[in-house]
């Protein structure tokens, strides 16, 4: 169980503006949900393999065909510069 100290000094690592209205509620609001999380951990899961995905789906794939032409040129057209193919921006960082 979390105290309303202990709730402070995790919202002051995370960089968080808690009013103190607020700590009350969170502190009881994460209180359950590490409550929750030990629950979770008390199931025993040594016979259980693990799963990428609980359903079993087949991702459909398409064919890896080039299916645009090529239009840098048309695309760079009403760039202001341009070189080899790239897009020429100024230098930012020296």
């Amino acid at each position: 169980m979390l105290d309303e100290s202990r709730v402070q000094a995790l919202a002051k690592l995370a960089r968080i503006k808690l009013e103190d209205i607020e700590i009350p509620a969170l502190t009881a609001q994460l209180s359950q949900i590490l409550v929750l999380v030990e629950q979770m951990n008390a199931v025993d899961t040594s016979g259980v393999e693990p799963l990428a995905h609980p359903l079993d789906l087949v991702a459909r794939l398409r064919a890896d065909v080039v299916t645009e032409t090529d239009q840098r040129e048309r695309l760079q057209a009403c760039a202001p510069d341009v070189a080899q193919g790239y897009f020429l921006v100024p230098r930012v960082l020296d």
